[in-house]
């Protein structure tokens, strides 16, 4: 096993970054401690790339123990001649992270000492080369494609691994960086070892309207969380008459202008209000703020834009920004989501893991669940409907879930208005396919197959004509009618809305009497599948043996071990009455119908997760202690069971997952968040793809 990774840059702006994030979060799915290490920082607290790897995974140091030393440090041993020293404290470093973890992922160095400082300095590749070898890494060099050819790209790559196996390093693989789109299939056939190559991604080298600000000491006018986030993939100054301003404007544009340029200011925000154009932002120059009565009618556009005011003049201003130098880290989210997405889909990620050897963890933790999710879910892409097409959050989600290649997406809704809001969000959803109930040809259709499946209950076409407007309806119906794999809803619908649909339209399947729902309860060392928490208020001991069984198969299609738990107030035979008699019943049917399934009940809770408890109440039980599946008597305890869990012991409650449905739709909490709907989207994709 690979214990620890060295992403080795061979070169200033290769993006070796993208390729350190994506080996942690592919690592991430394989085992359960995982650090991360950079030899040197360029300050205390300073490394982007390393704060957000620290704090976007559970890795098993802060930051503060996750690097060697700083440059200045370093600096200072190399001109003191101390190089022996300076290798000695980065190694006794990474030591102290390594004993703590399965695997660590390092972040080569990545310095630029001053001009009197650079022959002092070891050579970058020799001492990035020495480090893997006093760490026992295995290396994973990272070279730019930035404007080279097919044949210059593959020379390059196979110089550098030359050069870093003369100096015994343990080369396993090697990725190109930022290659040209179109480029082709690279011949690499003559590499000793598997070599991936990642497209360049505008989005990924143009930084955010926020670091703009930042480098040119702006003061922010206008313009919220969303608009600062923003990527910027070009300038635009502002100089000439409206007409020709407007021909030069691109998406992703910055527009740089001195702020009493009243009419560019309004034509340009139109312009990206009403969906001509898809702006960046917008620069006020020579400290010159706007009138205010221009911003009031700006405002009342929505636009979403951010609106700055610089001190200097606009070609100084677009000099400095077109230095500006774009990164990852926790105050780009999106950006850090393309980056992911870049790398999961260019990379071999089954091929690099088996090249790494990394054995995988048996205890599956919530960061292993909620990667393998999407892992599982690009592995066999399917297509969802999203009925709540304007709702800020799925919107968000859609951007992410597109980005990282999880889905193809239909939201449901007015276009323009979906367009409208994502314009002012400043979130790409491109490659979302758009359909407005109330106008889409497929109307007429579904009246005629929901009036069909419903006129027992006295429904006609007229009312089926109506009732398929609503986005639910019209979305259950894609779905049965293999127009879309699944659908999730509920992040602004009520339970009932979301599912009553399903309900009339899907139903369930030949051998389930009646459709449940699980949690996936993710808790600091394991997870846990709750079932029936948001469905069936007191469900009959038949049904919930189905509910038992039901659970037990989306446990297992998720890759949890099912050992089932019939919860009750009573353990064994300890107890009496309806309740505890019921539980017993359907103990038997489960056992009955499933007989290689290992199943308990009826069993108090604490008996059914804690083995001394177990020990005590059951001992030589097969699920006492250990089960993965609790399946609640009644709607009453369940649901109160895992709000309680989820508040007092910090879990994460993903859910609810409908089951035994013919076909997959499933519903959001209303107070669900952007990773909810993700997580909740890669879940039904998975189910869509397991039918």
């Amino acid at each position: 096993m690979a214990r620890s990774v060295y992403v080795a840059g061979l070169g200033p702006g290769v993006g070796k970054g993208t390729v350190a994030l994506g080996l942690v979060e592919l690592l991430s799915r394989q085992v359960a401690r995982i650090g991360v290490f950079r030899p040197l920082v360029a300050g205390d607290g300073d490394d982007s790339l390393l704060t957000l790897l620290t704090k976007r995974y559970p890795v098993v140091a802060p930051y503060a123990e996750s690097y060697g030393v700083t440059l200045a440090e370093a600096s200072a041993l190399v001109a003191d001649g101390k190089w022996e020293e300076l290798i000695s404290r980065i190694v006794e470093r990474y030591r102290e992270v390594e004993r703590q973890a399965g695997s660590v992922v390092v972040i080569g160095s990545d310095f630029a000492p001053a001009a009197k400082e650079r022959d002092e300095m070891p050579r970058e590749l020799g001492f990035n080369a020495r480090l893997a070898t006093e760490f026992g890494s295995v290396v994973v060099p990272v070279i730019s494609g930035e404007g080279r050819g097919a044949e210059s790209l593959v020379a390059s790559a196979r110089s550098a691994y030359h050069s870093l196996v003369d100096l015994d390093a343990t080369v396993i693989a090697m990725i190109a960086n930022r290659v040209p789109a179109g480029l082709g299939a690279l011949p690499v056939d003559a590499l000793p070892v598997p070599m991936w190559s990642i497209p360049e991604v505008p989005t990924l080298a143009a930084p955010t309207v926020a670091e703009v600000a930042d480098a040119l000491d702006a003061t922010i006018v206008s313009g919220g969380e969303g608009a600062l986030d923003r990527d910027v993939l070009d300038y635009v100054v502002g100089a000439a008459h409206v007409p020709t301003v407007l021909d030069h404007l691109t998406d992703g544009a910055l527009m740089i202008t001195p702020g009493d340029r009243a009419d560019l200011l309004l034509a340009a925000s139109a312009a990206h209000a009403a969906g001509n154009i898809t702006l960046a932002g917008l620069v006020l120059t020579l400290g010159e703020p706007p009138d205010p009565r221009i911003v009031r009618v700006i405002e009342r556009l929505n636009t979403g834009l951010a609106m700055l005011v610089v001190g200097s003049d606009s070609y100084h201003t677009i000099a400095a920004a077109t230095h500006i130098q774009a990164g990852l880290g926790t105050g780009t989210p999106r950006k850090v989501e393309a980056a992911l997405g870049a790398f999961e889909e260019n990379v071999d990620t089954a091929a690099l893991t088996r090249v790494l050897d990394v054995a995988r963890s048996s205890r599956v933790t919530p960061l292993m669940f909620e990667n393998d999710l999407i892992d599982r879910a690009r592995a066999e892409r399917r297509h969802l409907v999203l009925p709540e097409g304007t709702d800020e959050r799925i919107l968000r989600a859609t951007e992410t879930l597109l980005r990282r290649g999880v889905a193809d997406l239909t939201l449901l809704g007015d276009p323009d208005e979906i367009g409208r809001r994502a314009r002012e969000l400043g979130v790409e959803i491109g490659a979302a396919r758009l359909v407005d109930p109330a106008t889409s040809e497929l109307r007429d259709g579904f009246a005629e197959r929901y009036a069909e499946l419903r006129k027992k209950r006295g429904v006609s076409l007229d009312l089926a004509y109506d009732v398929v407007r609503d986005v639910n309806y019209f979305g259950t119906l894609m779905v049965a009618q293999g127009l879309a794999d699944g659908m999730v809803s509920g992040a602004n619908h009520t339970t009932a809305a979301t599912i009553r649909p399903a309900f009339e339209i899907i139903k369930t399947v030949p051998d389930v009497s009646v459709a449940s729902s699980v949690f996936f309860m993710l808790l600091a060392d394991r997870v846990l599948v709750y079932g029936d928490c948001a469905v069936n208020p007191d469900p009959d001991a038949a049904q919930l043996a189905d509910i038992a069984l039901s659970s037990a198969r989306t446990a297992a299609a998720f890759g949890i071990e099912p050992r089932v738990a019939m919860l009750s107030y009573s353990t064994g035979s300890s107890g009496a009455g309806a309740d505890v008699e019921k539980v017993a019943a359907a103990t038997a049917l489960v056992r009955e119908r499933q007989p290689d399934l290992p199943v308990e009940g009826p069993i108090q809770y604490d008996a059914a997760v804690d083995p001394a408890v177990a020990a005590t109440k059951l001992p030589g039980s097969t699920v006492a202690g250990q089960a993965t599946v609790l399946i609640f008597p009644d709607l009453n305890t369940g649901n109160n069971t895992y709000k309680a869990v989820q508040r007092s012991a910090g879990a994460v409650a993903v859910g609810p997952v409908m089951q035994g449905l013919r076909r997959p739709v499933n519903d959001l909490s209303r107070g669900a968040t952007v990773k909810d709907i993700v997580n909740t989207v890669a879940i039904t994709a998975i189910q869509a793809a397991a039918r």
